[in-house]
This record gives C-alpha cells, sequence and structure tokens, in this order.
C-alpha cells in the first residue's frame, strides 16, 4: 500500500522549499552585490531606471548566447515579481 503525505509533511516540505528559494535569492543577490562593488558601481549614483535597463541588456544578451549553445531552447524570460533581488519583498510573497 503506497503511503500518503499528509498535509502537514507537504506543508513541511513548502517551507523547505521556500527556504531554499529565500537562500538562493541572497546568494545571488549577495554576489550581484560583490560585484557592483569590486567594480565600483556601489559608489556611482546610478537611478533604478538605468539599473533596470543595464541588466535587462546584460540579460538579453545571455539569453541570446544561451539559444545560439542549446539549440534554440528557450532561457527563462524576466518575471516583473522577482524586483530588487533579495529584498525582502521579493522573497516574501510566496504566499
Amino acid at each position: 500500500m503506497a503511503s500518503k503525505s499528509s498535509i502537514l509533511d507537504i506543508d513541511t516540505q513548502i517551507e523547505k522549499l521556500r527556504e531554499r528559494r529565500r537562500s538562493l535569492i541572497v546568494k545571488s543577490a549577495d554576489r550581484f552585490a560583490r560585484a557592483a562593488t569590486r567594480w565600483g558601481l556601489a559608489e556611482m549614483e546610478i537611478t533604478d531606471e538605468e539599473v533596470d535597463r543595464i541588466f535587462e541588456e546584460i540579460a538579453a544578451r545571455f539569453r541570446k548566447d544561451e539559444k545560439k549553445g542549446s539549440g534554440g531552447a528557450d532561457a527563462p524570460t524576466h518575471r516583473p515579481g522577482d524586483s530588487g533581488a533579495g529584498a525582502p519583498e521579493a522573497v516574501s510573497n510566496d504566499g
């Protein structure tokens, strides 16, 4: 007889996945923050709109490269709800 997962087991798994997601977002944010600091971008007065535009250009460039290398498979697209990488607002909207 196959064992059924209880609601509590499923809720526990969901919470572990949410924590893992938060951790990955923080690690990613730290990585980009280190790069920005290393290249002096953290001290520059760059508007959020300009930062968004620059990152959009970078993402498009790498998506283009991924499509060339993967035989045309689609890369993940921009998700507007993920703005502010690592910010509490970006990780707490899991419900």
